[in-house]
């Protein structure tokens, strides 16, 4: 429990500290900077994650086809 009170505690005052960091244009230009990276990362991460969803189902929609001409192929040898 104080370990959680230490956290709460520490999230209370980042927000105050940020409170009077935006107070002035020196820190706006600094919450700005961050803002736009947090942005450019997450749209970044967002690009890779549908890229990698889209080569995962290219792979399972290619392994899909294997199986189905594999399939077709034994019930053909098996007449």
């Amino acid at each position: 429990m104080r370990k959680l009170m230490w956290l709460f505690w520490g999230v209370v005052i980042g927000f105050v500290a940020a409170h009077f960091v935006n107070q002035n244009p020196e820190g706006r230009r600094f919450f700005d900077r961050v803002n736009r990276a947090v942005q450019e990362f997450r749209r970044a991460f967002a690009t890779g994650y549908h890229e990698g969803e889209a080569a995962s189902e290219e792979v399972a929609d290619d392994l899909e086809a294997a199986l189905r001409a594999a399939r077709e192929g034994e019930s053909r040898s098996s007449k």
